[in-house]
């Protein structure tokens, strides 16, 4: 049994609800609309974890110098820190909740669009939604793959770039941070191993999220590159 299977009772409220706009639109569609709703309803946590990063990152060059000059005094670290984000009126985590609440949500929608049901028995352009590319055939079925893939490919083009201007900016980067604009690019494979509608699914949460963050980062410091790829 998978350890997803404790949220089966809120997949089978969110299938209800797919299902319900299902009756009125095409399925595809239905998809999309339900992951914008849920996305919608999600982006006062959204917002919340933007205000998070953007206040490590404002404290960031002031945690650089007290690491720099209590490194070798641990306990007089920790009270600068704890006098700096106290008067601050941040947190070191502030930002991490938020992200951390929505992750139920993105657990229910990727496990009702990846277990087979009778959402999956509907198609995209005639392709089943419950098709995996490995058995797809035909120049037709194989162009829809396509695009869902080249949909994915360009918002993890633009993540890229904006996670690489991140990386750049930061004063002292992190080990390994020159590796994390590459995962930009994790969302495509992982489509490829799940069925079309799980892909759909996909490419519209990550268009949200791309659109979400750069708006909520609008004229401000590039949102960290690690978050970029979530």
């Amino acid at each position: 049994m998978s350890v997803l299977a404790v949220l089966d009772p809120a997949v089978a409220v969110a299938h209800t609800a797919v299902t319900a706009l299902a009756q009125v639109l095409p399925t595809a569609l239905a998809i999309v609309l339900f992951t914008v709703a849920v996305r919608l309803a999600l982006h006062p946590l959204a917002r919340a974890a933007a205000r998070g990063e953007k206040a490590r990152a404002r404290l960031a060059p002031r945690v650089a110098e007290l690491n720099k000059k209590y490194k070798n005094r641990p306990e007089k670290l920790r009270e600068a820190l704890a006098e700096l984000y106290r008067e601050e009126q941040a947190s070191p985590f502030a930002g991490c909740l938020p992200m951390l609440l929505q992750l139920p949500f993105f657990s229910v929608m990727y496990r009702l669009f990846t277990t087979p049901n009778d959402l999956q028995d509907h198609t995209l352009f005639g392709v089943p939604l419950g098709l995996h590319v490995g058995s797809a055939h035909g120049a037709g079925q194989l162009a829809v793959f396509g695009l869902l893939y080249a949909a994915l490919a360009a918002v993890g083009y633009v993540n890229f770039r904006r996670a690489r201007r991140a990386t750049a900016a930061q004063a002292t980067p992190q080990p390994g941070a020159g590796l994390l604009p590459y995962l930009s690019f994790g969302s495509v494979l992982f489509a490829a191993l799940v069925p079309v509608a799980a892909a759909l699914y996909v490419v519209t949460t990550s268009v949200w999220s791309t659109t979400e963050r750069a708006w909520l980062h609008r004229g401000g410091t590039p949102a960290p590159a690690a978050a970029l790829v979530l």
